[in-house]
């Protein structure tokens, strides 16, 4: 299986993005690059498009598979590729605050310690749906380092679509996320536009 093992920091600043967003609460010392030639308009879309597959830790043969899905529902294009990606079982993970970044969620997932309605799923690209029950597995639940990633994280808000119970390690997914449950700045339409090319 193939995975992103770029350095977070050093692709945050490519990227433009905060490390808040990926969980990661460093700053770099080195200043930002000013880019001084322009972009061009394909230079803009590849880059919206670099940045939304960095923060979810999805390469581009997945992505594009989301893109199709997202051309095949009802609804705005971008909006609903963004909840697709909002609705993977490792995002939902680190969204509920059971794991500091998406790549510890991501290998949560992997290792057999999240429960999805009480079954045992260890697929991060898993879709979780509206009603779906996310648990950390009793066994797991009682670990060192669950406990540390629950007290660092005690403080941390959920988003308005997922609802959870911080002693019982549990949460709900009350409900699909909308455009506006997104935290980071992201012009989806430019992705639109690169795909339809």
């Amino acid at each position: 299986m193939a995975k992103n093992m770029q350095p977070i920091l050093k692709r945050c600043r490519t990227l433009g993005i905060e490390p808040g967003v990926m969980g990661v609460h460093k700053s770099s010392n080195k200043n930002p690059q000013k880019n001084r030639r322009k972009q061009s308009e394909y230079g803009l879309q590849l880059n919206e498009k670099q940045k939304v597959k960095f923060i979810y830790g999805v390469l581009e043969k997945q992505f594009h598979k989301y893109y199709v899905m997202a051309t095949k529902k009802h609804g705005i294009t971008g909006e609903e590729l963004l909840s697709i990606l909002e609705t993977r079982l490792d995002n939902v993970v680190f969204r509920l605050g059971l794991a500091n970044t998406r790549r510890e969620a991501r290998q949560i997932v992997n290792h057999g310690h999240i429960l999805v309605n009480g079954k045992r799923v260890d697929i991060p690209s898993y879709l979780v749906k509206e009603g779906d029950v996310i648990a950390v597995r009793e066994k797991s639940r009682n670990s060192a380092h669950m406990k540390e990633i629950a007290e660092a994280n005690a403080s941390r808000g959920v988003p308005k679509w997922l609802d959870m119970d911080k002693n019982a390690m549990q949460g709900k997914v009350v409900s699909l996320p909308t455009r506006d449950c997104i935290d980071y700045e992201v012009e989806e339409h430019l992705i639109v536009e690169l795909y339809s090319k």
